[in-house]
């Protein structure tokens, strides 16, 4: 079977388990808005938006390399907090729900602060 870049493979015992990419942005998302002191993921307008579907893993960008998953995150934090400290508990909240859910490597999160909010954005 060829190799399709959409998935990552991970051989097991009795075959293999392919996880989506999409997934694990998904994933990775949901830790992130998760974190306190995040009000939004935010990456832009996407396609699909703008036909009315929401994306849920809007701010998030996977790179899979073998089995080591690179995550780049989009966020808006609210106003008040410190940045460091959010961007380190978006860091350590991405890598924990990505490796317990997927088995892979988390090589490294970067979180890339676009803005500061009043308050919480949904």
């Amino acid at each position: 079977m060829p190799e399709n870049k959409d998935y990552v493979t991970r051989p097991d015992e009795k075959g293999s388990i392919n996880i989506s990419e999409e997934v694990i942005a998904v994933i990775a998302a949901s830790a992130a808005a998760e974190t306190e002191g995040v009000a939004s993921l935010s990456g832009g307008k996407e396609f699909s938006e703008l036909l009315g579907k929401k994306n849920i893993s809007k701010g998030v960008r996977i790179t899979v390399e073998g089995e080591d998953v690179r995550v780049d995150v989009w966020l808006t934090v609210m106003l008040g907090v410190s940045v460091s400290r959010v961007g380190q508990k978006v860091q350590e909240a991405v890598s924990t729900a990505v490796e317990s859910a997927t088995g892979l490597t988390v090589s490294e999160v970067n979180v890339h602060v676009r803005g500061v909010a009043m308050g919480r954005e949904r």
